[in-house]
């Protein structure tokens, strides 16, 4: 049987691809470990630097395999979240790349992702109300906080699907591409991040995603504390003595 999510490196960028298209993509338990390894990976390796995720097929991710839920087999990680990384996304940038459907769960994964790149025709929605379910693995969280109330109680609660255009009018989608070129705008994107310093980049993400937990004088104490060591490395060195001479900076993550 085929792998449920396939992993590959292009230069500093992991690919990572939601394997089950006979399903749109959907998720059983054994794809969600299968994500939050390869999340892991991305992390812990140190020539890595930036992850687009991606669906095969066509289709970004459905959420939830239904059929595989009635056998009591959950996409769920306990402590993770749908797919391993809902709750606790990779501390490196993640890019989605979307084609086709982001629903429930995916249109979760998506928003777990930092930025997206998506076909002109893709959809995205939260049906669960539909199926008696509730979203919760980000929708109803951060969609709150992401877009205004009004809108996102209109995709909670209704269930009903928005297209790629109104979706990035929300600000929910960065880039949208000519349909069937996602993967390739996202790792243009991604390529941009990881010409960056390595350092700079993961710390810039955790103080982002963290601060709205702060208070404004809180901020200003937890980001210097996190941001310090980035300016005290080896890497801030180098990027100013490769400013000075005028070349391309060489990253070392330390």
């Amino acid at each position: 049987m085929a792998e449920p999510v396939t992993v590959e490196r292009r230069g500093y960028v992991q690919v990572i691809t939601i394997n089950r298209p006979e399903v749109k993509n959907a998720l059983d338990g054994a794809a969600a470990r299968a994500l939050a390894a390869a999340a892991d990976e991305l992390d812990a390796n140190d020539e890595l630097r930036v992850g687009v995720l991606t669906g095969a097929g066509g289709a970004f991710c459905t959420g939830m395999d239904l059929k595989a839920y009635l056998r009591g087999d959950k996409p769920n990680i306990e402590g993770r979240g749908f797919g391993g990384i809902t709750t606790t996304p990779p501390r490196k940038p993640l890019v989605a790349a979307v084609e086709g459907w982001a629903l429930a769960g995916g249109f979760e994964l998506m928003l777990a992702c930092d930025l997206v790149v998506a076909g002109q025709s893709s959809k995205f929605g939260v049906p669960e109300v539909k199926r008696a379910l509730v979203a919760g693995g980000g929708a109803a969280l951060l969609l709150p906080r992401r877009i205004p109330y009004a809108v996102a109680m209109e995709l909670l609660l209704t269930g009903e699907a928005i297209t790629a255009e109104r979706a990035a009018a929300l600000g929910l989608v960065n880039q949208l591409v000519p349909d069937g070129t996602a993967l390739d705008g996202a790792l243009r994107l991604a390529g941009q991040i990881a010409a960056n310093g390595p350092l700079a980049v993961a710390v810039t993400k955790q103080i982002a995603r963290e601060q709205a937990d702060w208070t404004l004088t809180e901020g200003f104490l937890r980001q210097a504390e996190l941001y310090k060591p980035v300016f005290d490395s080896k890497d801030a060195r180098e990027g100013a003595a490769a400013f000075a001479e005028k070349r391309a900076p060489v990253w070392r993550g330390i």
